[in-house]
């Protein structure tokens, strides 16, 4: 693997800040910001109205803590334009979610929000080790979702040559990895291992490939699984994270030369954590749902931004702004199994500590009586024979009785019986009665 470990001259002055620098930045950038969605914005006036706040008072970071959040359904009662604090006509560019449930949440960006968007991808690539000159693979999807056009814009801004394969077509996404030789992929990490399986199929080896750095977001993944793609590729896998609703990905990055935590580029994007039962924000150290209030957005502003995402703020290693934990889960994909609460990563983690089992699984709940049920899925590696694969399944079960604490059947499929994701993993299979 590489050791592409940056220079201080590499780093923007803001990454190498006080913390007084750091707070004053973000005290003035934070007053601009609740101006701009009280005088422009009907929903959040109605709202710090509702809650008996003002923008002006706001004169200390914690004084956010009076403010109202926002949660996603604030998005879909205002769809499609009506959280945007600017004029239609100087939205230069609109994403919205993939809609799965209600309307979808739509994001507006002025010419500014998109250089400001393509300034940090553009220093989250290179806090992951990518330089100008890179070649890197685009397999996030393209369009609406913000992964490929993202990382697109963030990989030119750095000077790199960018190659927007976007998702799906794995012979094909083998075939150029093989054929143009990048050294950077951005891509989901559920998918880069379904691109390794291809690799192995067209007789290829995946750690003899040019490719040095994965670059992973759009799901949460485990540790394990971060051993696991680096054990099978030979590169650095490399965390980042981002939300539509903030400005995409380049919120926070993993930094190569720590791999301890995703640096928040608090100059734009302001965190809090909060409990999520009573919306009390917690000290930093302290485990809970992670909110973020934009500081630099014109054409959607976002204040107190509830993200179910779980995880915790750390202090600052390789660079001056603080860190999240990598992320846990969320506080409204978790399961509920017989007053369990279950939560994908936690299974994910138990499977990787099997050899002959592999990272391709789905939980599958049904209530076939008066109680719910879960299902393992899991794959067998395609070296293990089916009397070790049935045996590792029922570790597995009994792991997850011991560690989670609910009862789960494991069924050991073959190579390739779970569906693969183009995009994001489909992890659960909810066949609960709807109502």
């Amino acid at each position: 693997m590489t050791a592409r470990v940056p220079k201080p001259g590499d780093l923007e002055p803001i990454e190498r800040a006080s913390a007084d620098e750091l707070g004053a930045l973000q005290l003035a950038r934070l007053k601009a910001t609740l101006r701009l969605a009280y005088a422009n914005v009907p929903h959040y006036r109605r709202a710090f109205d509702a809650a008996g706040v003002a923008p002006d008072d706001c004169r200390s970071l914690d004084d956010l803590a009076r403010f109202p959040f926002t949660v996603k359904s604030d998005l879909r009662d205002n769809y499609p334009f009506g959280l945007f604090a600017v004029p239609r006509a100087e939205v230069v560019r609109v994403h919205a979610s993939s809609g799965t449930t209600g309307k979808p949440t739509v994001v507006g960006y002025t010419r500014h929000d998109i250089d400001t968007w393509a300034d940090v991808m553009a220093r989250s690539i290179r806090a992951a080790g990518g330089r100008a000159g890179d070649i890197v693979h685009v397999a996030y999807g393209y369009g609406l979702f913000t992964g490929g056009l993202g990382a697109h814009y963030g990989a030119e801004r750095l000077g790199c040559t960018v190659v927007p394969m976007s998702g799906g077509q794995t012979e094909k996404q083998v075939q150029l990895i093989a054929d143009f030789e990048p050294s950077i992929i951005m891509v989901t990490p559920s998918y880069m291992l379904a691109i390794a399986e291809e690799m192995q199929r067209q007789g290829l080896d995946p750690r003899a490939s040019s490719l040095e750095i994965g670059i992973f977001g759009a799901e949460p993944w485990t540790p394990a699984m971060r051993a696991a793609i680096e054990a099978r590729l030979d590169i650095d896998a490399i965390d980042i994270y981002g939300l539509s609703e903030v400005i995409g990905p380049g919120v926070a990055q993993e930094c190569i030369e720590t791999k301890d935590g995703l640096t928040v580029w608090e100059d734009h994007f302001y965190p809090e954590i909060i409990d999520p039962e009573t919306g009390r924000v917690l000290p930093d150290g302290e485990r809970g749902e992670l909110v973020f209030t934009s500081l630099t957005k014109e054409a959607m502003p976002i204040i107190r931004y509830r993200t179910r995402d779980l995880t915790r703020l750390l202090p600052p290693t390789a660079r001056a702004m603080r860190r999240i934990e990598k992320i846990t889960g969320r506080s409204d994909d978790m399961l509920i199994i017989r007053g369990v609460n279950v939560f994908p990563t936690q299974v994910e983690a138990l499977i990787l500590r099997e050899d002959v089992l592999v990272a391709h699984y789905q939980l599958e709940v049904t209530r076939p009586t008066h109680l719910d049920e879960l299902t393992v899925l899991v794959e067998r590696a395609p070296q293990a024979g089916a009397s070790d694969a049935d045996a590792a399944g029922t570790r597995l079960a009994r792991s997850i009785k011991d560690m989670v604490g609910v009862s789960a059947a494991v069924r050991v499929v073959a190579p390739g019986g779970i569906e693969r994701s183009m995009g994001k993993a489909r992890r659960v299979v909810d066949k609960r009665p709807k109502g």
